[in-house]
């Protein structure tokens, strides 16, 4: 859903200036937002074993969500690619999940030329000046998807990373939720303190 903002009354500013608003707000709105923090304490390369919480922050009346089982797969992969084993009855580590939907609005600020001369009309027939724009808004409504991952010492019962992934989630990243699920888990683990192991180089043909 799309509404316009515009105001007629609107103050002219300097067609570059808006421009560039238009511009860095059009690139903070793109791709996933990723935040992490961590126990500094924490000594992550002593971990070698992983499970999962139960009752999972994903799971649904009792039972295991299929939104759960995708988080789990994903998660295993990017653990076990980082060399920690999988182990169900007395892991090091316990790994927890919660996720959210929640309507947004996003503000988006572009240029429009000024129309008619107004109070400048003054100058008609003898001078020109900088080309004048009045700031437009847009607004859009969109779908906003957030995940959270912890991760726990399980002896210890304390968290020590926790990743946190935002990005709007559209019909088609529903559709195809194994994937958005996979993407967004990724983005989530390249900021873990354990990264991963460099890739071995091909041998090269005699």
């Amino acid at each position: 859903m799309v509404m316009n903002l515009s105001n007629p009354q609107a103050r002219a500013r300097l067609g570059l200036g808006v421009v560039a608003v238009a511009v860095l707000l059009s690139a903070c709105a793109s791709g996933p937002q990723v935040r992490v923090n961590l126990d500094k304490s924490a000594e992550f390369s002593q971990y070698k074993t992983f499970g999962f919480a139960d009752p999972l922050g994903t799971d649904r009346g009792g039972y295991q969500s299929i939104v759960s089982q995708h988080l789990k797969d994903a998660t295993r992969q990017e653990l076990q690619a980082r060399g920690l084993r999988y182990e169900a009855a007395s892991p090091q580590l316990l790994v927890n999940f919660s996720a959210s939907l929640n309507e947004k609005m996003r503000v988006m600020s572009t240029p429009s030329p000024m129309l008619g001369l107004g109070y400048y009309g003054y100058r008609a027939g003898m001078y020109t000046a900088w080309p004048l724009y009045a700031e437009q808004q847009t607004v859009t409504q969109y779908t906003e998807g957030t995940l959270n991952i912890d991760v726990v010492d399980a002896a210890r019962k304390q968290l020590v990373w926790e990743g946190v992934v935002t990005d709007s989630v559209t019909q088609k990243d529903l559709d195809q939720l194994k994937t958005s699920i996979d993407l967004a888990v990724k983005a989530a683990f390249a900021k873990y303190p354990v990264a991963l192991p460099a890739p071995v180089a091909a041998p090269k043909a005699p």
